[in-house]
C-alpha cells in the first residue's frame, strides 16, 4: 500500500494502546457482578461504546449507571497498559494538525490510557462523549475530519476492530487495519486497503502536499 492523505485518524484501544488485558478484566468483573456471562459480552464489545454494549444486556433505565460503574473499574485498572509497537515514533512524526484519535471510550479514560502509555493526547480527540451513535456508525470519524478541516475522503483511518473498520469505510476514508487485537481473518474481507500485523509495518513521509503512508 502507498497512499497519499491529508490526515490520519487513529482508534486508540488496540490500535495505539495495548489495553486488551485491562479491557477484558474489567468487562469480566462487571459482567460477573451483574450476572452476565463475560464471554457473551466480550464477543460483542470490542470497538464499541460501553453504553452500546451494555444496552445489549440491561434495560435502558440502567445503562447510564452501569456505564459509570464500568468506567470506574477501567480507570482503576491500568496494569499492562502500554504503547503498541511503533506508535510513539509514528505519532511523533505527524504534525499535530494532521492527526486525530476517534475512540469508543470516554474522554477521561482515553486520556488516562494515553498518558499511561506515554503517548501524546491529540488536539482533536473524538470520544464516546462526543457522538450520539458509536462505531460502526461513521459519526466519530466525520467529526474528527471536520475538526481538522479536511475531507474525509482524504483521510486514512487506522483501526483494529471490525466495527471500527466499518466506521472508517462508512465515513469515506481509506482504512488500514492492524491485527493487534483481532486475527487477520476477522479483518480481511471488510474492505480495508490493507491488513498489517502492527504499525512497525507502516512508514510515513511528510511533505507540502500531505502525508504518504506506505506498507511493504
Amino acid at each position: 500500500m502507498r497512499i497519499s492523505v491529508d490526515a490520519v485518524l487513529f482508534d486508540i484501544d488496540g490500535t495505539l494502546v495495548d489495553s486488551t488485558g485491562a479491557v477484558e478484566r474489567t468487562w469480566r468483573q462487571w459482567g460477573e457482578a451483574h450476572g452476565i456471562d463475560p464471554e457473551e459480552i466480550l464477543a460483542v464489545s470490542h470497538g464499541r461504546r460501553s453504553e452500546d454494549t451494555i444496552a445489549m444486556f440491561l434495560p435502558e433505565d440502567q445503562i447510564d449507571e452501569a456505564a459509570a460503574e464500568l468506567e470506574e473499574l477501567e480507570l482503576a485498572d491500568l496494569d499492562g497498559v502500554a504503547a503498541l509497537p511503533a506508535t510513539a515514533e509514528l505519532l511523533s512524526a505527524l504534525p499535530a494538525a494532521r492527526w486525530a484519535a476517534v475512540t469508543s471510550g470516554g474522554r477521561r479514560l482515553m486520556r488516562t490510557r494515553l498518558e499511561a502509555a506515554k503517548l501524546p493526547v491529540p488536539d482533536v480527540l473524538v470520544t464516546a462523549d462526543d457522538v450520539t451513535a458509536g462505531k460502526p456508525d461513521p459519526q466519530g470519524y466525520l467529526k474528527a475530519a471536520a475538526a481538522l478541516g479536511v475531507d474525509p475522503a482524504r483521510c486514512l483511518v487506522v483501526e483494529d476492530a471490525p466495527a471500527g473498520v466499518q466506521a472508517g469505510l462508512a465515513s469515506g476514508a481509506a482504512v488500514l487495519a492492524v491485527a493487534t487485537s483481532h486475527s487477520r481473518t476477522d479483518l480481511e474481507g471488510l474492505g480495508a486497503a490493507e491488513v498489517i500485523d502492527n504499525l512497525t509495518f507502516c512508514t510515513l513521509e511528510t511533505g507540502p502536499d500531505g502525508l504518504i503512508l506506505c506498507t511493504p
